[in-house]
């Protein structure tokens, strides 16, 4: 039988689980969908998470400036982050505010900690999502086998975002076969709702 104390217990553990994934990419929660709003109608796409935050809660991922999920969050910046662990069943559903930061202090500091291999994708020619008349790999042809250089790295940074996900509220289900534990944290209010 969950407790509240129990479900405090499982929202810690999540937390554990979700800081664990920043640096464990065989984390099942390395990486989440994020749901976004496009003319009335949802879109979803999977991101890397980059950080998390407590008190308040913050999530956080990188993203090219250009990429249609940047614009849809600059229309309307409600969004959910949903995150599963199909080994230990657990979901993790949170409703959140985004703020995207590009060309400022926060962006410029993820920059600098931002790997070559990874930059190189933020130099990409192309917009994500552009129709292309034929595949190409979206990539400068000079670093197609290699990392850029630092300097021409830094070509990559006009491109750069990191997005900031305030969490509004947390949901957690764990499913059991003989009854599921499913609640929400809104504020500091742990509530039980039926799954």
């Amino acid at each position: 039988m969950a407790s509240i104390k129990k479900i405090k217990e499982i929202y810690n553990q999540e937390l554990d689980y979700l800081n664990n994934a920043l640096k464990n990419s065989n984390n099942q929660y390395h990486t989440f969908s994020l749901s976004t709003i496009k003319n009335s109608y949802p879109e979803a796409r999977t991101v890397v998470l980059r950080n998390i935050k407590q008190n308040p809660s913050k999530l956080y991922f990188n993203s090219d400036i250009r990429s249609p999920k940047i614009q849809e969050l600059e229309l309307n910046n409600n969004c959910t982050a949903l995150f599963y662990n199909n080994s230990r069943k657990i979901q993790l559903r949170f409703k959140c505010k985004a703020i995207i930061h590009n060309q400022n202090s926060l962006c410029a500091n993820v920059w600098k900690q931002t790997h070559l291999q990874s930059r190189k994708c933020y130099m990409a020619p192309y917009s994500p999502s552009i129709v292309l008349k034929k595949w190409e790999p979206n990539l400068p042809i000079k670093y197609l086998k290699s990392d850029p250089s630092q300097i021409d790295s830094e070509l990559g940074y006009k491109n750069f975002s990191h997005i900031e996900l305030q969490v509004l509220e947390t949901e957690i289900l764990q499913l059991h076969h003989d009854g599921h534990i499913r609640f929400k944290k809104k504020d500091s209010q742990f509530i039980f709702i039926s799954s």
